[in-house]
């Protein structure tokens, strides 16, 4: 079944149903994900209410996870750039592939007597690219020791 808001007049059934199957980014395959036991450790909850809010949660994760995949490939593909892939340089990752890229990258902080430093690891110029694909400020990687260290200490 497949529901939509656009009218018969304004479009056909089967326009419909290829516009839906060419788009390529939806949360079905988060689905097919989280449904394998091992995706996620049991959770019994006894309200209606909050077996509501975990779904709705987890939707919104599955939407945010396509979404970042969907712009990291649009951005490639219009930059004719590409990343690293699980096989070799590629301009469509997926949004696992993108996020475990960052796993690498460390901020590591410490003191040196009176002085505070922080220095950033790891970072590649593939990284300032996705970033640049989700329009994320990297100049964050690049800011003085100071800096960052101000960063975390400011309160909301």
């Amino acid at each position: 079944m497949l529901a939509t808001t656009v009218s018969a007049e304004a479009c056909a059934d089967a326009e419909i149903l290829q516009a839906y199957q060419e788009q390529h980014i939806t949360v079905e395959p988060g689905f097919r994900w989280i449904k394998n036991p091992a995706a996620i450790s049991p959770v019994w909850l006894e309200k209606p209410e909050r077996i509501a809010s975990l779904a709705m949660l987890t939707v919104i994760g599955l939407l945010v996870y396509s979404i970042m995949q969907r712009q990291v490939r649009l951005y490639l593909h219009t930059h004719d750039q590409q990343i690293p892939g699980n096989k070799g340089p590629t301009a469509t990752p997926t949004a696992a592939v993108v996020l475990a890229l960052f796993a690498q990258v460390a901020l590591v902080q410490f003191w040196i007597g009176e002085h505070e430093v922080a220095q950033v690891y790891g970072l590649q110029p593939h990284h300032l690219l996705i970033c640049d694909a989700l329009g994320l400020d990297h100049t964050w990687y690049e800011a003085s020791s100071v800096d960052k260290i101000d960063q975390f200490s400011q309160s909301p």
